[in-house]
């Protein structure tokens, strides 16, 4: 008999976590050292950031796109983050992999993954914690992005995250990006791999 008939089904992961906590870096590391698992491209009414590809980092989309879809049931969950602008997931690509048994990733907000939970509860949820709120915000200054204000406000968004903890299956502290990983992919299920060079 084929295994493949019989395994069970492939179960969802969502990663989140406050703001420049590093869910991206990991997201990134993880689709470099595991290709086979699938990251979810978020729609989003924001502008690109610099280096930023329209369907490989994000779905850009204008406010009346974004309505629409969200209008139609097509995003899993949606939220405005940072009181401004607009994310969401699609569900069809989210769908589709998950039938195929394929591993999943979201790399979402904290008001997405509450979504998520009441949509999805099997999935798993992982909660990307900084090692420290000084390093927290060492981040977000340095990463250049955003002016004072925008950092003003999501930083006072960050400490409503980090306070969400306790709603997460797991808990894993980014003080390594690989260490990390490393970890997310033990939640997941996957063998361990080494880091190249």
């Amino acid at each position: 008999m084929d295994a493949q008939l019989h395994a069970a089904p492939a179960r969802l992961t969502v990663l989140a976590g406050p703001t420049a906590v590093g869910k991206g870096t990991v997201s990134a590391d993880l689709r470099a050292r595991y290709p086979e698992v699938w990251l979810s491209v978020s729609a989003t009414t924001r502008a690109p950031r610099p280096g930023e590809i329209d369907g490989v980092h994000y779905h850009f989309l204008t406010t009346e796109e974004f309505d629409r879809l969200d209008a139609e049931g097509e995003l899993l969950e949606s939220a405005v983050v940072h009181g401004r602008n607009r994310y969401g997931t699609p569900r069809g690509p989210v769908e589709a992999r998950l039938a195929a048994g394929e591993p999943a990733l979201l790399e979402i907000d904290l008001q997405g993954a509450r979504q998520v939970r009441e949509t999805m509860p099997d999935a798993r949820f992982v909660f990307l914690a900084p090692p420290s709120w000084e390093e927290l915000e060492r981040r977000l200054v340095g990463r250049g992005t955003e002016g004072p204000e925008e950092r003003e406000r999501r930083l006072a968004t960050a400490r409503v995250e980090l306070a969400a903890e306790s709603e997460f299956d797991h808990v894993i502290i980014n003080d390594d990006v690989h260490r990390a990983t490393d970890e997310l992919v033990s939640v997941i299920g996957l063998e361990p791999r080494p880091v190249d060079g």
